[in-house]
């Protein structure tokens, strides 16, 4: 860990012209701490003295980003957007939000924030580490700690109890005994926090995290879990306790970056309805909830072994554009299973073990195996390729052909269709003109005319 974070050159400028006009300005927050980590950091703020009319006379190009709390968002050359924040102090808080007043001086503002880790500021010019709460010690030490008490600081804003689990499990930190009982006692009122804080604490994790299995266990731990997502809280039941580890160690496997690829790797063993309840509370949007919630559900792949039509028609009922996720997330449970499993056994033989022995572990056969998942995954990948029809518009019929063929258009249209469909998905050959006009002429006895 390093002392001197390096700073863009943006930093020097802002702090520059500010403090020229007689402001003190420091570099403050989660930046300054990854800074100190020798962690890149794009996402500078800054905390001054001047009151947001005084940044907006001083700089040429300004946003006002919440100017009635003091932040102005100062544009640098390159585009860069940097938030600018008057000194602040709280005057009342409601656990949810808070009413602030501007302050005089740096340490005001430091002492409002949640954890010593980033209670730090930095001076650009300077060089100048202003650490009051020995938040740099906290980090060498490994710990997480709040700033001053820690009941206050959690109820201050509920929110804390969240953020205070995502650092650390991202950092790798211990949180410290007062810290942890302070949180714990506080998160039944998580219940209180709006659907898109808490969407957006449980997508920095699963975002920017390599590995997000430490904060995800700190959110069952704290009975967070059980308080926001009963729905994956119920997956480490005594009778499921391994689903919860196989989730977990799923969302591990993915990429970081891939959020919400990640979630669907959580929900796949909640049922589709509980799924969907989950999302339905995170206040995303129906095109995103319907995308997870179908690659959380669906089916495991063919064997590798199974015929070419058995891979059409799982692409077919899953789609082409969801194979790519539902194939990463199928395969991440695979490798969280092999981990799992006791050493030298695959989860399949590790399951058929006697549970005297090696305990239950009820992870999913189809799952169970890397290679068995590599390899339906490029059959699959075949299969698609081959271009065979997959979906109802493939088809070389459509209404205006069943039309021409003397039918009335009408509900039994999608039925006429879909039945084709499956007929040509077990042969593709099938699917030409004249061989489906036949079939329909076969089975249409009674079907009303036109």
């Amino acid at each position: 860990m390093t002392t001197r974070p390096s700073a863009p050159p943006a930093a020097s400028w802002i702090t520059r012209t500010l403090e020229a006009a007689g402001h003190e300005t420091w570099a403050v927050g989660g930046a300054v701490r990854d800074a100190c980590l020798g962690r890149p950091s794009d996402d500078w703020d800054f905390a001054t003295h001047a009151r947001p009319k005084q940044v907006r006379r001083l700089f040429r190009r300004t946003v006002p980003i919440g100017v009635e709390h003091g932040t102005v968002g100062v544009l640098a050359r390159d585009g860069t957007l940097y938030e600018v924040t008057t000194f602040r102090r709280d005057v009342a808080t409601d656990g949810r939000h808070a009413v602030v007043a501007f302050a005089e001086t740096l340490d005001e503002d430091l002492a409002r924030r949640d954890f010593t880790i980033n209670a730090v500021a930095w001076h650009p010019l300077r060089e100048e580490l202003h650490d009051p709460f020995d938040g740099m010690g906290d980090l060498r030490r490994g710990v997480l700690r709040t700033v001053g008490e820690p009941n206050e600081r959690f109820s201050e804003d509920f929110l804390r109890i969240l953020r205070a689990l995502r650092f650390a499990g991202r950092f790798a930190l211990r949180i410290e005994e007062a810290t942890w009982e302070a949180l714990c006692s506080h998160v039944e009122s998580l219940r209180g926090l709006s659907g898109e804080r808490i969407r957006e604490e449980l997508v920095k994790v699963l975002e920017d995290d390599p590995d997000p299995s430490m904060s995800l266990r700190l959110y069952a731990e704290s009975g967070a879990l059980r308080v926001l997502y009963p729905e994956l809280d119920a997956l480490r039941s005594e009778s499921a306790s391994s689903s919860w580890a196989l989730a977990v160690g799923a969302a591990a496997a993915l990429p970081v970056g891939r959020p919400w690829l990640r979630l669907a790797a959580l929900l796949v063993d909640v049922p589709n309805a509980a799924a969907a309840a989950v999302l339905l509370r995170l206040r995303l949007s129906n095109q995103r909830t319907d995308r997870i919630a179908r690659v959380a559900g669906a089916a495991p792949l063919p064997a590798p072994a199974a015929p070419d039509a058995s891979y059409r028609r799982w692409l077919s009922a899953h789609g082409v554009s969801l194979f790519p996720p539902i194939a990463r997330v199928l395969l991440a449970r695979a490798k969280a299973g092999r981990a799992l499993a006791p050493p030298g056994l695959t989860p399949r033989e590790a399951a058929r073990q006697e549970p005297a022995l090696h305990g239950p572990l009820d992870l999913p056969l189809p799952d169970d195996d890397v290679e068995r998942v590599v390899s339906s995954w490029r059959r699959a990948r075949a299969v698609r390729a081959a271009g065979s029809p997959l979906t109802v518009g493939d088809l070389a019929l459509d209404g205006r052909g069943l039309i021409a063929l003397g039918l009335e258009p009408g509900p039994d249209f999608g039925r006429i269709l879909e039945g084709l469909l499956e007929w040509v998905l077990e042969d593709p050959a099938r699917n030409d003109p004249e061989v489906l006009r036949a079939r329909v002429l076969e089975r249409s006895e009674g079907l009303p005319r036109g």
